[in-house]
């Protein structure tokens, strides 16, 4: 191997990296189970695939060299292992994958199932173990009416076993209600995936008065005349972004779980109006914040630039700026660096967008509570939405912008009791807010008030970076610099 990061070999840098990886079975017949290299090598095979990028998320990259070297040995692809991803590791990092020219993707372990373009792509969830008979015993125990009306949904490490779950559930409960997951153009356990029809939900053909839904890469058939509302959710899987996601959508739904690695099942007892009275805040702030800043928290997750098109466009009828951030995984340290912002606004995957914020020094929203706040069109109605897909045209709760020559809006604030008024008086007025600060805001006693734009801002910094000094820099010839790392340059010996 050689070493990329010295000029001399006696040079070496050693950094450990704190990795909680799972406990696996490491026996040569289980981790063919486990990793699907069978399954693997047959979708590289069959489509003669030759660059493959290996994408895991940090738990598993302790297997990662193992299973390249069982790939590349029966298949004639030559195999790129991506760690440490941009983002989140359960979107698909298309484009790490491009860097290094592959041609297709296989992802590891648990995913959000955010539909991606580019690349052909197969999944591999691993098998996680599963007491499928534990599990039932907690269910009757959650719940001991046999005629409830209950949809199991899943951790995708978990989807192997949920047929026979279910079947076991349907003994004594006829109203049981599985999901199925849906991945449009892509593999998952070495077979071949796309949209089914209403006639594949749940093995059997739905009324006409059924209704199908889909979200999140789930799909599952309601029976005729009952509603979502009249539903229970079982959850199978660890609390964590996924079970958090489905609680906030479906919040009027009861959830209970069950975590098969304690074989124990609980009713979720999390506060959900709470949460909701939390991202409400959220949106208060929105609303009160003059300058917002767009963070590009993906790069994969089709639509992503849609979407992005449409929060500038509803912030700047909504009179305020917008300044746009690609910086990757987000830290405390990163945001502190712009404090002219007033409010970020996160554009990620469904998984990814509820970040909690409390540590940053300004509150972090989703593209849902932007809208909220920026677009008069739409009321709060209790419904949360974590996927921004869905606010786009064509999506099930998308609501259509305000003209921008639609009269302003004034209310009061309810975080700091101050009149706020919010759109734009005119088109011309909204072009020279996004060219120019000469349209200014009127504060509670009506008065001019002074503007909070990112170049007011930085105007009034006693610090504002490297200064270019055009012109005033003499040129000299380019000189050899020091050899070596930081830590012992080759000439300090």
């Amino acid at each position: 191997m050689t070493d990329a990061f010295s000029s001399n070999s006696e040079l070496v840098i050693q950094r450990c990296v704190d990795v909680n990886s799972i406990k696996t079975d490491r026996s040569p017949g289980s981790w063919e189970e486990l990793y699907q290299i069978s399954e693997t090598c047959h979708f590289i095979n069959a489509n003669q695939f030759k660059k493959v990028a290996l994408q895991f998320p940090d738990e598993l990259l302790v297997d990662s060299i193992q299973i390249s070297a069982e790939i590349e040995k029966n298949s004639k692809a030559k195999t790129y292992i991506l760690g440490d991803t941009s983002y989140g590791s359960c979107c698909v990092d298309e484009v790490a994958a491009e860097h290094v020219g592959a041609d297709s993707i296989v992802h590891y372990g648990r995913t959000c199932l955010s539909p991606s373009k580019r690349l052909p792509l197969m999944y591999v969830f691993g098998r996680r173990p599963i007491d499928l008979q534990q599990c039932t015993l907690a269910f009757r125990e959650l719940y001991p009416d046999s005629q409830s009306h209950v949809v199991i949904l899943y951790d995708v490490i978990y989807s192997h076993a949920i047929d026979v779950l279910v079947q076991l559930l349907k003994q004594t409960h006829p109203n049981v209600v599985a999901s199925a997951l849906v991945m449009d153009h892509c593999q998952s356990n070495g077979q071949t995936q796309g949209s089914p029809s209403e006639s594949d939900c749940n093995g059997s053909e739905p009324g006409e008065d059924s209704k199908v839904v889909q979200k999140f890469g789930r799909q599952f058939c309601l029976e005729e005349g009952v509603s979502i509302g009249d539903y229970c959710m079982f959850f199978v899987g660890q609390e964590g972004a996924t079970l958090t996601n489905f609680i906030m959508t479906w919040n009027r739904s009861p959830f209970s779980s069950f975590d098969p690695e304690t074989s124990t099942g609980r009713a979720e007892s999390v506060n959900v109006n709470k949460a909701l009275m939390k991202r409400y805040y959220a949106i208060e702030r929105a609303k009160d914040a003059g300058v917002v800043g767009i963070l590009v928290g993906t790069l994969g997750v089709a639509s992503y630039l849609a979407i992005i098109d449409r929060l500038k466009e509803s912030i700047r009828r909504a009179g305020k700026k917008s300044y746009m951030f690609a910086m990757g995984k987000l830290n405390v340290a990163k945001l502190a660096n712009f404090m002219e912002i007033d409010i970020y606004v996160l554009v990620a995957c469904p998984e990814n967008s509820l970040l909690d914020s409390s540590e940053f020094y300004r509150p972090v929203v989703t593209p849902f509570e932007m809208e909220m706040a920026c677009n008069s069109s739409r009321e709060w109605t209790g419904e949360y939405v974590t996927d921004f897909k869905d606010l786009l045209q064509g999506g099930c709760s998308y609501v259509d912008l305000p003209d921008a020559d639609e009269e302003t809006v004034a209310d009061m604030s309810l975080i700091t009791g101050a009149l706020r008024v919010t759109g734009l008086q005119s088109s011309e007025e909204a072009e020279s807010v996004c060219q120019s600060s000469s349209l200014v805001p009127r504060n509670q006693n009506m008065t001019v008030a002074s503007t909070n734009t990112a170049a007011v801002f930085l105007s009034g910094r006693t610090w504002q970076g490297l200064e270019p000094r055009l012109g005033e820099t003499p040129v000299v010839k380019a000189v050899e610099g020091r050899k070596g790392i930081a830590i012992a340059y080759e000439e300090e010996g």
